[in-house]
């Protein structure tokens, strides 16, 4: 509990200073969101001045940063749009979409690049490795649009395997394709991470230690090397969730995905700030609860980090 509470109150500060930059690269970008808002169409002076009181346009930025937080943490209440929407109500439905796709993607990272890794660190210089490492070296240098067009077209209109685009036929069938296309980056990354942790851990002296007292190769990797070769792929499968998050633009661009990726877009295009900040902040919490959750897991897998 003790190792739990200090490392809340750690991600404390994180929070703070990493929304204040957030918010402060949001809303110093060139324009004026209300007179965005009017379009070709002026306003009158005075309905242009209520407006900027009434979202705090006029107040210096330490000021707007300050009332936003004590919304967010006294009510959290994300703000609302220049059209009077709350941010909260606006992302009820698209953040779902996002949610199921990044939660596909990283259960495909998690099952089959650690799968892989760990075939390729058992059978290290064999064809399995040699195929793992060439293959998830090809996953990364292809760009996602490239991977998520390729996989649309071959695997959902030329072989019918998949849905090709929108949410209809739900969750898990409409998140299948998007989400291994979302998780192909992070995959090839877990892949290789485990692969050389096993490796490492297969030379270390307890190993050949168990393996010297006669204990079984199944009790060894499961029990001995799979444990401590996994805290350095638990660090990456953590942050990534955040990343698979906010990075979802993209894949829900073309597969037609109403989640907060393609809102954040539409909002940047309309200058909508509130929506940007909002979505950001949520993801930074995301971040550091993943982070959290990563640095508790570290305690279970190796209690020398919380005895510590």
């Amino acid at each position: 509990m003790r190792y739990a509470v200090v490392r809340l109150l750690q991600a404390v500060p994180v929070f703070v200073a990493t929304t204040f930059l957030i918010y402060t690269m949001v809303w110093s970008l060139p324009g004026d969101p209300i007179l965005a808002l009017a379009g070709d169409k002026p306003l009158p002076e005075n309905v242009l001045q209520a407006l900027r009181e009434h979202y705090h346009l006029n107040d210096p930025l330490i000021v707007q940063y300050g009332l936003y937080m004590a919304g967010v943490f006294l009510r959290g209440d994300l703000g609302e749009t220049f059209t009077g929407q709350p941010v909260s109500e606006l992302l009820q439905d698209r953040w779902g979409v996002t949610a199921q796709l990044a939660l596909t993607a990283w259960v495909f990272e998690l099952v089959v690049g650690i799968g892989l890794g760990v075939l390729a660190g058992l059978r290290r210089g064999r064809l399995a490795d040699t195929a793992v490492l060439a293959g998830t070296t090809f996953v990364i240098a292809v760009p996602v649009f490239v991977v998520g067009y390729t996989a649309q077209i071959v695997l959902g209109l030329n072989l019918g395997l998949f849905p090709t685009a929108g949410t209809d036929q739900g969750w898990p069938l409409s998140y299948l394709l998007p989400g291994m296309v979302l998780g192909s980056f992070g995959l090839a990354y877990v892949a290789r991470l485990t692969r050389t942790s096993v490796v490492e851990n297969l030379r270390a002296d307890y190993v050949r230690t168990a393996a010297a007292k006669g204990m079984r190769r199944t009790r060894i990797i499961g029990r001995h090397t799979l444990r401590n070769s996994l805290i350095p792929v638990v660090t990456y499968l953590g942050v990534d969730f955040g990343n698979l998050m906010a990075g979802a633009v993209v894949t829900e661009g073309i597969f037609n995905l109403p989640g907060i990726g393609q809102q954040v877009f539409q909002s940047i295009q309309l200058q909508e700030g509130p929506v940007v900040v909002g979505v950001t902040t949520l993801l930074v919490m995301i971040f550091i609860l993943a982070n959290l959750l990563v640095d508790l897991l570290y305690g279970v897998l190796d209690p020398r980090i919380r005895r510590g």
